[in-house]
């Protein structure tokens, strides 16, 4: 999962980057309205942490533009103003859930993940690929009833290939996905991924392939014989 994350405060950016980090996610941090709109343009995301307090742009005015020009992406309020009035003003607006500040780090991934269960995108709980299954709630990944070992990146990938099944997808896309925003990308660092993970699928019975398509990306296959 991908999250982009726009609040002012530098301290709180570093900690709630390292606490999504911790789960495995992928997450850009910005501190203005104008950065946060720009990444949001040139990339996609699964979540969007949003602060009200941004010192170029009221936060309910950020998010009822966003809506209003038809995103979709589910987003978490994150703001001082804890008042009744506030949090309704802002669920109006068109935010799927509101968290005071101070907050705990574990009740907001507790949140995130109560969104992401409920989002378009996961609709799904259950990804069903071949004979691979991968719930993306829990990043729990089985196949004939036992758990493939993957680390969070390779979750992070095979979700993004079992999406795609039968389908190609970019070496540039899969590139975007696991590059957090202005992270240098080593020039093989998508090959080096996908062999671990296709190392990682081999010891199990899944019915499928992960395909080379030279010159544009990779594809996940089903095989059957």
């Amino acid at each position: 999962m991908r999250v982009l994350l726009i609040e002012d405060s530098a301290r709180l950016r570093d900690l709630l980057c390292e606490a999504i980090r911790d789960e495995g996610w992928k997450i850009d941090a910005f501190g203005t309205a104008q950065e946060g709109r720009l990444a949001l343009r040139e990339g996609e995301y699964d979540l969007l942490l949003l602060d009200l307090g941004l010192p170029d742009e009221d936060g309910i005015d950020v998010l009822k533009s966003l809506r209003a020009a038809g995103m979709q992406t589910p987003v978490l309020l994150l703001t001082a103003r804890g008042a009744i009035d506030e949090r309704i003003v802002g669920l109006d607006a068109g935010a799927d859930d509101y968290l005071a500040k101070p907050f705990h780090n574990g009740e907001l991934v507790a949140r995130i993940r109560a969104i992401m269960r409920r989002a378009p995108l996961t609709s799904m709980p259950v990804l069903e690929y071949a004979a691979i299954q991968f719930d993306v709630a829990s990043r729990q990944v089985m196949c004939a009833g036992t758990e493939i070992a993957l680390a969070p990146s390779e979750k992070g990938l095979l979700e993004l290939l079992m999406r795609n099944g039968g389908k190609v997808v970019a070496k540039s896309r899969i590139e975007h996905t696991f590059s957090e925003f202005g992270a240098e990308r080593s020039s093989n660092a998508v090959e080096l991924a996908i062999s671990r993970l296709r190392k990682k699928l081999e010891g199990h019975e899944t019915y499928s392939s992960i395909e080379t398509i030279r010159g544009v990306g990779y594809m996940m296959r089903e095989v059957r014989d």
